[in-house]
């Protein structure tokens, strides 16, 4: 049995590897597939030899593999930057306005979103001590799986924070409840030039792993791409899915939310992309130069993005 980690398993950004999962996709394929849940120690876990699959942002495995050495990209589980930011619903701010969250509090969980916000505020020009911004951590995720979705909202109703930043069903949670209001998509063009490209969700592998399972590493492709197919044929199959592992209120939410992403499922790996990839990384300090695309991307297999 192959081990599969999410960093969260409540979330759309990394939804396709789920329903890879849950639908039997990978076990059709011939890798059969379990989760690691309640854990942030996947990169470590799988410089352990403990995991298999990374299904989270394309840079995830750097924190243990530094610059990618010894990773690969096997795909993409979509494309662009996931990254949201919501605001109390009771500000009287224009969407898409950063210059509005000078003097606010956001919440955002250390370490990896709140350095993609860090950067995303400096990159848009602002200061954190100048323009006093704060960035405070949520509060702690909950239940035996270490659900997190609801974070915002929490740090919103115990004064903890004005806004937060995180993954879309943090944001429909939030406006479900009439508590917080959709600020920032970078997907969809919010935020300072190029912010769609600083990061996308992928399923890594390490170069041993294609070395020693080539076919399993074909098949996990195959998979990702199925369920990207199967999504966007039906978007409601994911709340069957999602009845099995979220909590009630954030499982009817999401077939809207897949609905919305859809078309941004592509497996494929872009030469932009990684361009993207490498600035922001380079620029946040979890690389000292950029890698080249061949290095990071298992592009042997690129003929599998596209059945």
């Amino acid at each position: 049995m192959f081990r599969i980690w999410v960093p969260d398993l409540d979330s759309p950004s990394y939804f396709v590897a789920i329903a890879a999962v849950e639908l039997g996709f990978f076990k059709q394929e011939g890798v059969p597939t379990e989760f690691v849940y309640n854990t942030m120690q996947g990169p470590e876990l799988m410089r352990e030899g403990k995991l298999d699959f990374i299904a989270g942002p394309a840079y995830a495995g750097t924190r243990a593999f530094p610059g990618w050495n010894g990773l690969k990209l096997l795909c993409a589980l979509s494309q662009y930057s996931y990254w949201f930011l919501a605001v109390r619903a009771d500000l009287k701010i224009k969407r898409g306005d950063i210059a509005a969250l000078k003097g606010l509090r956001i919440s955002a969980a250390p370490p990896w979103p709140e350095m993609a916000l860090r950067h995303t505020l400096t990159q848009a020009g602002i200061d954190l001590k100048r323009d006093n911004v704060q960035i405070v951590a949520p509060p702690p995720p909950y239940g035996e799986k270490g659900y997190m979705a609801r974070n915002g909202v929490d740090a919103i109703t115990q004064n903890k924070a004005d806004a937060y930043w995180g993954n879309g069903m943090r944001v429909a949670l939030g406006e479900k409840l009439g508590i917080a209001k959709m600020h920032l998509d970078l997907r969809r063009g919010d935020g300072p030039p190029g912010a769609r490209l600083y990061n996308f969700p992928a399923l890594t592998v390490q170069d041993s792993f294609i070395d020693e399972h080539p076919e399993e590493a074909a098949g996990a492709i195959r998979a990702i791409v199925k369920a990207q197919k199967t999504l966007k044929a039906n978007p409601s199959i994911s709340t069957g899915i999602a009845q099995k592992l979220f909590p009630a209120d954030e499982a009817e939410l999401i077939a809207g939310l897949i609905e919305r992403d859809t078309p941004f499922y592509d497996a494929a790996i872009s030469r932009e992309a990684i361009d993207g990839l490498m600035k922001f990384a380079t620029s946040s300090g979890l690389i000292k130069e950029a890698v080249p695309y061949e290095k990071v991307v298992a592009s042997e297999f690129s003929h599998w993005w596209k059945q």
